[in-house]
């Protein structure tokens, strides 16, 4: 909706591409190429942005992905989004005090129930040149 020429989605559990292509229907758009397997630590695409969200629940996976979001950035300037609703492994991960915040989201209740109690979410721009 924004004027992207092509996009990739990614999600390891097929539903988000059936969710993806419901949304992008109702949206009158073409639905994009969705990827089922994990793309962290492939040979990094040229990938003008990358838009995460709610990636960093696990210590293993937020450094796997912090270290391929540096070879996309690095091999070809890839801007990177990130949005999370601030669990624990993200706010202590090294890739935190990279970050430059750029909105915060109150969350409704029944995803605050849903979530432990988290009640708001961020939208961060990666930044390593910090």
């Amino acid at each position: 909706m924004c004027g992207a020429a092509h996009v990739v989605a990614n999600d390891i559990d097929p539903m988000a591409a059936v969710a993806t292509h419901m949304n992008s229907e109702l949206n009158g758009l073409q639905p994009p190429v969705c990827l089922t397997h994990n793309i962290i630590g492939s040979p990094p695409a040229a990938f003008h942005l990358i838009l995460l969200g709610d990636m960093f629940y696990d210590q293993s996976l937020a450094t796997s992905l912090h270290s391929w979001l540096n070879r996309c950035m690095e091999t070809h300037g890839t801007k990177v989004l990130i949005g999370d609703p601030g669990r624990a492994q993200f706010e202590e991960h090294a890739i935190r005090r990279l970050l430059r915040p750029l909105a915060q989201f109150e969350l409704p209740d029944s995803v605050r129930e849903e979530n432990y109690g988290l009640s708001c979410s961020g939208v961060w721009s990666y930044t390593p040149e910090l």
